[in-house]
C-alpha cells in the first residue's frame, strides 16, 4: 500500500493589493536567481539542483535574521520553520500575516518568534527564450525536498526542465491568440503574455489554474513589472501598464486539453502535456495506482503513447492558417517499427487531416527500466522509503511495455506548421507557400535525431528553418541558382588532413548556432560557400567553380544546388536580402 500522503493544501489566492506588494518585497530584498546562488555559493546551489538541502541550510541558518534572501529560502525551499519576525522583516510591505492570507505560508501563532512555514513553493525563475530574457517568480506546491515525502496526486509542479525546454525552443512572434495545452503553474502562458495580444490557458486541475493565476497576478500584473524589462528602468511605468494588460488578456479555462477551446484557432499552440507513458490498464495499471496513485501534471490517461499521437493527429482543428504548434513529449520505440515510421506516421495523419507540416527533433533515448525508475522517483517514490511500492510499480511498469513490445521510450520535441498567412513572418509569402503544396510541392516532413548540445534559444532558430522550407518551397532549381546568399555568421570550416598532405581529406561545414549541425562538403562546394557573401549569385559561383575545378558547369550545378538548397533549409546560408543584403 501507498505511504500516506500529505494533505494537499489549498492553491494561493489573488489580492490585487496583496501581491502588489509581494511583488515589490521580492524585488527589493533581492530573492532572484542570482541573489540566491550568490547567497548560496556554487557548492551549496549545486547541492539544492540535486535535492540536497543540508550545504544550503548549513548557509542561511547563520543570516537569516539579517538577510531577507536567506529567511526567503529557508523558508521556501527548504520548507524550515522561520520565526515571523524574521519574516516580516524579509517581507515588510505583505508581511507574515499578508503571505498568510495570500495562502502561501502557515504560521504558528503572531507572536514574533513563532514558526512560520511555507503552504507553498515560491522560487526565483530567470531564463532566456527567443524573445530575451525573464526573471520572475513561480508559485506551486512544496516539492520532496521540503515535505521529505512522496507527492500528493493533484501536486501542481513547477517550473522543471522539461518547462524551460519547452519555453526556450518555442517561436516567439507577435501574434493574436496563443493555447497553452496543460498549463500547470502557468509558466508558458507566462512567456506567451509577452508577445501575444490573448492567451488561453488549460488544465484539468482547478488547482493548477488557480496557481497559474496568482502567478500571472504576481508577475505581469499588480505593482506588476513584466520583468523582461527590469534593466531598462526609465521605461517602467509603461512597462507596468504593459503588464496589467497582458495580466488581464490570460484566459484561463477547465478541462482536458483542447476540450475547452472547441471550435476555436490559434496562431500558436504550446503544450508540455502530461505525457509519462505509466500503465493504465489490466493488471500493471492497478498494480501501479496501488502503489503510486496517479499524477495529473504527468499521467495523461491513455494506454502508452496515445494521448500523444492524438495530440499530433488532432490538433490542426485548433491551429488557424499559418499556425505553429509546439510541443515536448514521450513516443514508444516498439519492436520490428522503428521510431522514424511510427510518429512519421501520426505526421501523416496530421497532413491528411489538416495540410500540416511536421518536424520532430528526438532529444533522448530510456530503456524500459530508465524509463520506469525515472517516472518512480519522480513523484518521491524511492526504493530505500517504500521498498514495497516501489517494487510493484517497477515490476508493472516493465510488464505494461513488455505487453506491447517496447524496447526504449524517446523524448523530444514536435513542431507542426499549418499552411497560411504567418503573423509577423517577414520571410516570405505564406500564401505563397499554401499554393506551392497545393501545386504538389514537398512538405515538410522531418524525423531527426540530436542528442548533443544545443545552442539555447531554440526558439529562433527553428523559426529560421520553417521560413526558409517556405521560402524553397516556392522556388526551384534554376530560381535558387539566380539568388545572392550570404554566408551565416555563426558558420565554420573544420579541416582533416593527413600529415603532410596539401589538400584536406576531409571538409565539415560546422554550424555554432542552433542544433549545431555539421555537414561534410565536397572541396567544390565548400569553396561554394565560402564565395557566399552577397555580391554573386549562385549561379555565377557555380560558373566560375566549374572552370576552376575543370568540370562542366551543368554537372556541377547538378551536384551543388540540391545541396544548396539543404545549406538554406538549415541556416548555413540565407538569402541576402535577409541580411539587410
Amino acid at each position: 500500500m501507498p505511504a500516506s500522503r500529505p494533505v494537499t493544501p489549498s492553491a494561493p489566492h489573488v489580492d490585487p493589493a496583496l501581491v502588489s506588494a509581494l511583488h515589490g518585497d521580492l524585488e527589493s530584498s533581492g530573492y532572484d536567481v542570482d541573489g540566491v546562488e550568490d547567497l548560496l555559493g556554487p557548492v551549496a546551489s549545486a547541492a539544492l539542483h540535486r535535492e540536497q538541502a543540508l550545504p544550503a541550510r548549513r548557509v542561511v541558518e547563520p543570516v537569516r535574521a539579517k538577510d531577507p534572501r536567506a529567511a526567503l529560502v529557508s523558508l521556501f525551499l527548504l520548507g524550515d520553520a522561520v520565526p515571523r519576525a524574521a519574516v516580516d522583516r524579509a517581507l515588510p510591505a505583505t508581511g507574515a500575516a499578508g503571505a498568510e492570507h495570500l495562502g502561501l505560508v502557515r504560521a504558528a501563532g503572531t507572536g514574533p518568534d513563532d514558526g512560520v512555514r511555507a503552504a507553498v513553493d515560491l522560487r526565483p525563475y530567470g531564463a532566456t527564450d527567443a524573445s530575451g530574457d525573464v526573471r520572475w517568480w513561480l508559485a506551486s506546491d512544496l516539492g520532496e525536498t521540503a515535505t521529505g515525502s512522496r507527492l500528493p496526486s493533484d501536486h501542481v509542479l513547477g517550473a522543471g526542465g522539461a518547462s524551460l525546454t519547452l519555453a526556450q525552443v518555442t517561436i516567439r512572434r507577435s501574434v493574436t491568440r496563443v493555447l497553452d495545452l496543460g498549463t500547470g503553474c502557468g509558466i508558458q502562458a507566462l512567456h506567451a503574455a509577452r508577445h501575444a495580444r490573448d492567451v488561453v490557458a488549460t488544465d484539468i486541475s482547478r488547482r493548477a489554474l488557480a496557481f497559474a493565476a496568482f502567478n500571472a497576478a504576481l508577475n505581469l500584473d499588480g505593482d506588476g513589472r513584466d520583468d523582461v524589462a527590469a534593466d531598462r528602468t526609465a521605461d517602467r511605468t509603461a512597462d507596468r501598464r504593459g503588464a496589467a494588460a497582458r495580466a488581464a488578456r490570460l484566459d484561463l479555462r477547465h478541462g482536458s486539453m483542447v476540450e475547452p477551446v472547441a471550435g476555436e484557432q490559434f496562431d500558436l499552440v504550446v503544450s508540455n502535456p502530461p505525457f509519462v507513458i505509466t500503465p493504465h490498464t489490466g493488471s500493471a495499471g492497478a498494480a501501479v495506482r496501488a502503489a503510486l496513485g496517479d499524477y495529473e501534471y504527468r499521467d495523461g490517461g491513455r494506454a502508452g503513447d496515445d494521448l500523444v499521437r492524438e495530440l499530433v493527429t488532432g490538433i490542426g482543428e485548433a491551429l488557424a492558417p499559418g499556425g505553429i504548434a509546439q510541443m515536448l513529449v514521450n513516443w514508444e520505440h516498439r519492436r520490428g517499427e522503428t521510431w522514424h515510421d511510427r510518429v512519421g506516421a501520426w505526421l501523416d495523419v496530421a497532413h491528411e487531416r489538416y495540410g500540416l507540416d511536421g518536424w520532430v527533433i528526438q532529444r533522448e533515448v530510456l530503456d524500459p527500466a530508465e524509463y520506469a525508475e525515472t517516472w518512480i522517483r519522480d513523484g518521491g517514490t524511492t526504493p530505500d522509503r517504500e521498498p514495497a511500492a516501489w517494487a510493484g510499480a517497477y515490476e508493472a511498469w516493465l510488464e505494461d511495455f513488455a505487453s506491447r513490445d517496447v524496447e526504449a521510450v524517446g523524448f523530444g520535441i514536435v513542431t507542426l506548421r499549418r499552411p497560411g498567412a504567418v503573423s509577423g513572418s517577414g520571410t516570405s509569402g505564406a500564401s505563397a507557400d499554401d499554393g506551392a503544396r497545393r501545386g504538389g510541392r514537398e512538405r515538410l516532413r522531418r524525423l531527426e535525431e540530436h542528442g548533443g548540445s544545443v545552442r539555447q534559444p531554440l526558439g529562433g532558430h527553428l523559426a529560421a528553418v520553417l521560413d526558409a522550407h517556405a521560402w524553397l518551397a516556392t522556388r526551384g532549381d534554376d530560381e535558387v541558382a539566380v539568388t545572392r546568399l550570404v554566408r551565416a555568421a555563426d558558420v565554420t570550416e573544420e579541416r582533416y588532413l593527413t600529415p603532410g598532405s596539401a589538400d584536406p581529406n576531409v571538409v565539415i561545414l560546422r554550424q555554432g548556432d542552433g542544433l549545431g549541425r555539421g555537414v561534410q562538403a565536397s572541396s567544390p562546394l565548400a569553396a561554394l560557400v565560402g564565395t557566399c557573401d552577397g555580391e554573386l549569385t549562385v549561379g555565377q559561383i557555380i560558373g566560375a567553380l566549374a572552370a576552376l575545378f575543370e568540370v562542366a558547369a551543368a554537372d556541377l550545378a547538378a551536384e551543388l544546388l540540391p545541396a544548396v538548397r539543404g545549406l538554406v533549409l538549415d541556416g548555413f546560408l540565407v538569402p541576402a536580402v535577409h541580411n539587410g543584403g
